[in-house]
């Protein structure tokens, strides 16, 4: 996975400064999460490795499938990727472009996993006190995970705050076995 990445990553960072020279990261982002996903479904990447399919093939087959959401340099991009023969990188590309804006951003996005439903407000307060401490605007995904008993586990990047009550009887059970 990690060879993809490092393959994968020259393009995003073209990707992203041909994006920002262009005033559009929004629709870049757009564009490449949408043709990632294409060439991602299981039938269309069995079809793109097709050895029968010409490079031109592919290309109309790609294009197509997603219409006009792409403009001509979005669709110039793809055109690239297919022809070095690396459209197969276009989720991890995505990926990488998306890291790559929001670090240009500010931005830091965040999975909050609590064992109850949490409310606009509790949300709101605690994307608040994240922002604080990683001192970046705060894109939260909420879900509920009633293994974790009570309390939350925040994950923002690397790091894991995990306010958990299964964490804490785990730190427990731990300290006792000690």
């Amino acid at each position: 996975m990690a060879e993809l990445i490092t393959i994968a990553r020259p393009y995003a960072e073209a990707a992203f400064r041909l994006a920002r020279e262009n005033n559009a990261l929004p629709a870049w982002l757009s564009m490449l999460r949408l043709v990632g996903a294409v060439v991602a479904d299981r039938e269309m990447a069995a079809a793109l490795d097709n050895p029968k399919l010409t490079a031109e093939n592919k290309e109309a087959l790609v294009l197509s499938v997603c219409g006009d959401q792409l403009d001509p340099l979005g669709r110039n991009f793809v055109r690239v990727l297919i022809g070095s023969d690396r459209v197969d990188l276009l989720p991890q590309i995505a990926a990488l472009f998306e890291n790559l804006k929001n670090a240009a951003e500010g931005v830091a996005e965040a999975t909050i996993e609590s064992a109850f439903p949490l409310s606009d407000e509790q949300v709101a307060e605690l994307k608040k006190a994240l922002e604080k401490r990683f001192g970046k605007r705060i894109e939260a995904t909420v879900s509920v995970d009633s293994s974790l008993i009570g309390g939350a586990r925040v994950t923002v990047g690397d790091t894991v705050l995990d306010g958990s009550v299964q964490a804490q009887l785990e730190a427990m059970a731990t300290h006792l076995r000690a």
